[in-house]
Formats: structure tokens, C-alpha cells, sequence
């Protein structure tokens, strides 16, 4: 695996960084945000979680069961119809983790306004992956995954985000063409814009807060 970003003990086989493989139930659909420029409880904000839910995070040893997140654990009680997401501050960048892949559509619009970038990437539990970047606002790129030609979308893209797509390499699959990428780049790219370049114990060490948004919202 290519994978200049990121040293050995941060990816796991498939190239999913660790702390999101170890946060994440089996077989899991869920998405990942980072901003630059936004603490981690206005970013939970303007996620439009229920405020009243937002609160300090302490991840738990495990998880109860396959169904459930660490974050969701961490948050206790059926959750119901609902997402929880998972906040914390990566130097300039804040991460939102969001356990269901819920929140996908708008979002990096929505984080980026008032002169910010930001990410969202999503993964699917069929394997269908996207990711988008936007600046002040406004999306700059939208990248199917299942899609995405490197050597033709590359030359076009921002330098940071190209920079990013370089460090998160592709992944050794067996049963990928040439040319072709496979479905968790776009995690390892958010991660490597942000510098979210971790084992589950360095997020343990960090400021967490987490909340609920309810899934039809």
C-alpha cells in the first residue's frame, strides 16, 4: 500500500485509519467531516444536532455489541432513530465523526461558510463512497469514488486537496484494475488534509464532546 501520509500503525489491512475502524460498529455506514477554523461545538451546531444533547465525550474500553459505535456506547441508551456524532480539535481542524453516514448532503457547504474549507466523506455499507470539498461556502469538488479517474482529476483539483489524495495513496487490494482506487480513500484523504493521523489511544487523549441528531432530520 502507497501510503506516504500515513505510517504503518495508522491504517489497518483494508487502509482504513485505525481510530475510525475502532470507533465504528461492523459493517458500518458512516461519514466523516473536517473543518478548518471551527471549534468542535459549533461544528456539532451547524450539523444541526439537538443542542441539548451536546455533551462531554469519554470513549468507553469496548464496544457492546457489533451494532453499536464507541461513540454511541459512549453516549448510552437505545439510540434509536438517531445518529451520534463524535467532535474533537486536530490542531486548526476539527473532525466530526458521524456513526450513521447520515449526514452527507450540504454538509461541507455548510461547514465552510464564513471563509473556511472543509470535507465530507462518506462510506456506505454497500461500498459506495463520495467525498466533498468545499470552500467559503461553495463545493469545489464532488468525487464519486466508485468513479474517480486519479490521473484525469488530479491536475484539476485544489493543491491541498491533491496533495492529500497523493499521502492517502490506494490501498493493495487484489481485485482492483489498473487505475482504479479503492472505496476508503476518501477516508485516509480527510484525514490527511486534517492531519487526523491517529491511533484510537491519541483520540482518547484529546477533548472530546459528542451529541445526537435524529436521522430524519
Amino acid at each position: 500500500m502507497v501510503t506516504p501520509g500515513f505510517p504503518r500503525d495508522t491504517l489497518d489491512s483494508d487502509g482504513l485509519p485505525v481510530w475510525i475502524r475502532d470507533l465504528a460498529s461492523d459493517d458500518p455506514n458512516h461519514s466523516l467531516h473536517v473543518v478548518r477554523d471551527m471549534g468542535p461545538v459549533r461544528a456539532l451546531e451547524a450539523l444541526r444536532v439537538d443542542p441539548t444533547s451536546i455533551r462531554l465525550c469519554v470513549l468507553p474500553d469496548r464496544k457492546p455489541n457489533r451494532y453499536t459505535s464507541l461513540p454511541g456506547a459512549a453516549f448510552g441508551g437505545d439510540a434509536g432513530d438517531a445518529a451520534t456524532l463524535l467532535a474533537g480539535r486536530l490542531g486548526p481542524w476539527t473532525f466530526v465523526y458521524d456513526d450513521s453516514g447520515h449526514t452527507v448532503d450540504g454538509t461541507a457547504e455548510a461547514l465552510s461558510r464564513g471563509g473556511r474549507q472543509a470535507v465530507t466523506t462518506v462510506y456506505t455499507i454497500n461500498g459506495h463512497a463520495s467525498l466533498h470539498y468545499a470552500v467559503d461556502g461553495k463545493e469545489i469538488e464532488n468525487v464519486v469514488i466508485d468513479e474517480l479517474s486519479l490521473e484525469e482529476r488530479l491536475p484539476g483539483m485544489p493543491a491541498e486537496l491533491a496533495a492529500a489524495f497523493e499521502a492517502a495513496g490506494i490501498a493493495d487490494w487484489e481485485d482492483l484494475e489498473p487505475g482504479e482506487v479503492d472505496s476508503l480513500i476518501g477516508m485516509r484523504v480527510a484525514c490527511a488534509l486534517a492531519g487526523a493521523v491517529l491511533t484510537l489511544d491519541d483520540l482518547r487523549a484529546k477533548h472530546l464532546v459528542m451529541a445526537r441528531r435524529n436521522i430524519g432530520d
